[in-house]
């Protein structure tokens, strides 16, 4: 194991075609994103070269677009490190996240068909059991596809948009509390189903606020403890 640390199986296999530099930024992005690589720890290029097999020059095209969005942080003399989030940059991001996945909770109320609303259950129903087996990564992953179903039954390619640019910076805050947030967050999965059911476009969005807002408090709760 060399002293990035990465776990057996972390680290994804490079996708074809495509330009070699993008392929190695999404594989690196894929470690951040997943906590793979923890926030603050020393990217050596030579390493993460090694890892993904590939030479040192698409690792520092991609470190350096990394550190341009903000996910890498490239020091002086020091090299690059995972950018390490601030509790003002998390609670930023999770207040816009619960303004773009409220109103898509009310659209999707208001659009949603049978077809939906099944593949949400099942979604749900696949949680569960992730918690349960207590599998943090399946967790993490659920949640997220569960919330792309939602913005994708709310039917607006706009808002869809940005969540899209949100979403792996949610997922990156969200997984340092998954196994906190548990099975609660699925029992709210499952009362924010029933409402999209009912085409209840009201207690839909108040209950995502209220689901996303969960979140923001555990993660500035863990950030303070």
């Amino acid at each position: 194991m060399l002293s990035t640390g990465l776990p057996q199986g972390a680290v994804p296999k490079l996708e074809r075609p495509g330009p070699l530099r993008d392929r190695v930024y999404e594989a690196l992005l894929e470690l951040i994103t997943t906590r793979a690589l923890q926030p603050g720890q020393h990217l050596v290029e030579s390493e993460l070269a090694g890892h993904l097999g590939v030479s040192r020059q698409p690792v520092r095209e991609a470190l350096q677009r990394l550190n341009t969005e903000g996910w890498v942080d490239l020091r002086p003399a020091q090299g690059a490190f995972v950018h390490e989030p601030t509790e003002d940059e998390a609670d930023q991001l999770l207040t816009v996240r619960t303004l773009l996945e409220a109103e898509a909770a009310r659209l999707a109320a208001a659009n949603a068909g049978s077809a939906g609303i099944t593949a949400l259950n099942e979604l749900c129903a696949q949680g569960e059991k992730a918690v349960a087996a207590d599998d943090v990564d399946g967790a993490v992953a659920l949640n997220a596809a569960f919330h792309a179903k939602i913005m994708e039954l709310a039917g607006n390619a706009v808002l869809a948009e940005l969540a899209g640019q949100v979403d792996r910076r949610v997922r990156w805050y969200y997984t340092p509390v998954a196994r906190e947030r548990g099975r609660q967050s699925w029992v709210e999965h499952r009362a924010l189903i029933a409402a999209v059911a009912d085409r209840d476009e009201q207690l839909a969005t108040q209950l995502m606020r209220e689901h996303t807002e969960h979140t923001r408090r555990s993660y500035h709760d863990r950030a303070t403890s």
